[in-house]
């Protein structure tokens, strides 16, 4: 599976953001895709995962009801929806993908900027 990111960019926090991640490939009936992030001196942490099909979701508890992942099946694209936006979401966010047998993301988008101003 390959991956791009889009959609990030400059916004005041309490606003919201949709981030757009177009995937490519042979066949998605076992592929998870995922959200993460990294912000500047932390560690990359998980955001949340979408299975392809069905698109069941996954979040990380300190993301859950605040982003909304969802996927459009025909563009082959999934979405992270962040409302509510703090200063401290500031960060890149990357798309991953794996299959659905194994635990390690190996395919990776290159990362969209997030910048949230207070």
């Amino acid at each position: 599976v390959q991956l791009q990111a889009s959609g990030g960019g400059l916004v005041q926090a309490g606003g919201s953001l949709r981030l757009s991640c177009a995937a490519s490939g042979r066949t998605f009936s076992n592929v998870i895709l995922a959200w993460f992030r990294q912000a500047p001196g932390k560690e990359r942490e998980f955001v949340g995962s979408i299975r392809w099909n069905p698109a069941l979701t996954k979040y990380a508890d300190s993301f859950e009801g605040r982003f909304t992942i969802s996927r459009d099946y025909a563009k082959k694209t999934i979405y992270l929806q962040m409302n509510s936006l703090r200063p401290d979401d500031t960060a890149v966010y990357y798309c991953a993908g794996r299959i659905l047998a194994s635990d390690t993301y190996t395919s990776w988008g290159q990362g969209t900027l997030v910048t949230v101003s207070s």
